[in-house]
């Protein structure tokens, strides 16, 4: 049985951070110490970040908040809500992007209905609440109100891997399921000033944003798939568990990320790949850059210039995820959907286009996966008439 994803969307919250800003902002606050704001200044520069997304209005120089709780403009003063406001927030806000990423994606399935969809996976790990993000999308898109939920909490950046193999397991064990898989993080509502490495490179990094997929393996919808589901895997690496994790503080959550993060997975990522890569014999003899499209986590920049370097990639093999970050940040479990969303806008080359995504989280854990592209009619029409239409030369 074959199962496809059939629409994938984005979307973002409306306040736009423009990194060269953002860093200013950072680098000025009280408390600093000189290492501190040179810390700042070469971490948010050298993020390969332009612009990210925010959830919180207020993170803009020309707000216009009464009583702000995370950034006053008049003093440029960044402020440190408890724990329990940004989570507050994150009930507010996060609930509008599942609920925008979930109704982009079921509107673009022709053929599906929200009462059609059986299950729903929601994920995210920036924060909590219940009744949650899953029963929200069912009352806003008027799901049906005895649809199977799950929510995945709190893994971290690798987490839609999880959420779609188990959509994929779903769609096997029942032909007639259509899932819904919608990852929503506000990562944004966990920076601080600190003079704290980790903290510092977290506050360059993340930033807000929602992707939703709808999954199925019916085959008597309008829609055409876009993206045929092949393997999944699971690999921890024998070292790295205290380099990279997410913790629960009193003012927001807490981010570890060890500057030895990219060296781990430049030694482990070529072991990491062997489980996936030998569930497909057609696979195992060819190098990594032959395979089409390479949709890498784009943790950081260090991150994306190791796996590049190790697996020999080449610069298009990593532009979607570099562009990701460049344009949208780290939205932790979201990113690699934007990643996957980007190639598939991509248009179609001839024959099978496969595609190799990993993401990294907390462990340190590398999620695998396969897919293959599929060929849209407009594509193939458009690769015929160019071939048929006679050279002017």
């Amino acid at each position: 049985m074959t199962v496809y994803v059939r629409a994938l969307e984005t979307a973002v919250p409306p306040t736009l951070l423009i990194q060269h800003e953002a860093r200013d902002v950072f680098a000025s606050q009280p408390g600093l110490t000189r290492l501190g704001s040179r810390l700042v200044s070469t971490c948010f520069d050298s993020a390969a970040i332009d612009t990210r997304y925010t959830a919180v209005r207020e993170l803009t120089l020309d707000s216009a908040a009464e009583d702000p709780q995370f950034f006053d403009p008049q003093t440029r003063v960044l402020r440190s809500p408890s724990t329990k406001a940004r989570n507050n927030l994150f009930a507010e806000e996060a609930t509008k992007l599942f609920i925008e990423a979930a109704d982009a994606a079921v509107s673009k399935c022709d053929g599906i209905d929200p009462p059609d969809i059986t299950h729903l996976i929601t994920v995210s790990c920036t924060g909590f609440f219940n009744p949650g993000p899953d029963y929200k999308i069912v009352r806003a898109l008027g799901l049906n109100p005895a649809v199977q939920r799950y929510h995945l909490g709190f893994m971290g950046c690798y987490a839609a891997f999880p959420a779609l193999r188990a959509a994929k397991s779903f769609c096997e064990a029942d032909p007639a399921a259509v899932v819904l898989v919608v990852c929503a993080e506000l990562c944004s509502l966990h920076v601080r000033t600190s003079n704290d490495p980790d903290t510092i490179m977290g506050s360059a990094l993340f930033a807000d944003g929602a992707a939703a997929a709808v999954v199925t393996a019916r085959e008597d919808l309008e829609s055409r798939p876009l993206l045929q589901l092949d393997h999944f895997e699971t690999v921890l690496t024998p070292v790295g568990e205290d380099s990279m994790a997410w913790n629960i503080g009193d003012e927001g959550f807490e981010m570890v990320l060890g500057n030895y993060v990219p060296h781990i997975i430049d030694s482990h990522i070529v072991g990491a790949l062997e489980p996936l890569l030998a569930r497909d014999p057609s696979l195992r003899e060819l190098a990594y850059r032959d395979i089409t499209h390479w949709a890498i986590h784009p943790g950081g920049r260090s991150i994306l210039d190791k796996v590049q370097s190790r697996l020999d990639l080449t610069d298009e093999q990593l532009h979607p995820a570099r562009e990701t970050l460049r344009n949208y940040g780290n939205m932790s479990s979201a990113t690699v959907l934007f990643v996957l969303k980007h190639i598939l806008d991509l248009p179609s080359r001839e024959g099978d286009e496969r595609i190799c995504s990993m993401a990294f989280g907390p462990g340190l854990t590398v999620e695998t996966g396969l897919f293959t592209k599929v060929r849209q009619p407009a594509d193939g029409l458009h690769a015929a008439s160019a071939e048929a239409e006679p050279s002017l030369a």
